[in-house]
């Protein structure tokens, strides 16, 4: 049995990021916060100025990859439809509250207990 902590979660947007270009961008890496993150955000001028704003700012910092964008910024962020901030932010919260995005479940019929990756609101 080992001890290695998951750090990095994949998702998929409901809707996705569109850029510039028009490219839509669905499918991402999240890694768990750190202390580091908390205290970024704690001297974030405008992260003080609107805790809606510190969401878009802490996941522009957790977010390491979002299709193929170079650089994930606040104002990048600041362009993503209310359903995938709305996934978003449950992901955060389930994969640094719980360490995973699976939730344990028992068989009703024969009670084997197992996990099941969370299926959050939109994803498909």
């Amino acid at each position: 049995m080992t001890n290695e902590i998951h750090t990095e979660f994949d998702f998929i947007l409901p809707r996705g990021l569109i850029d510039d270009a028009g490219n839509v961008h669905r499918q991402g890496v999240m890694r768990l916060a750190t202390a580091k993150d908390e205290i970024y955000l704690q001297k974030n001028r405008d992260a003080q100025d609107s805790s809606a704003y510190g969401v878009i700012v802490m996941l522009s910092r957790v977010i390491t990859k979002l299709g193929n964008l170079s650089e994930i910024n606040p104002e990048l962020l600041e362009n993503l439809f209310t359903k995938d901030l709305a996934y978003l932010r449950e992901f955060y919260n389930r994969i640094n509250q719980h360490g995973d995005a699976y939730i344990p479940v028992q068989c009703p019929q024969c009670n084997t207990n197992f996990q099941v990756e969370l299926a959050l609101a939109g994803e498909s």
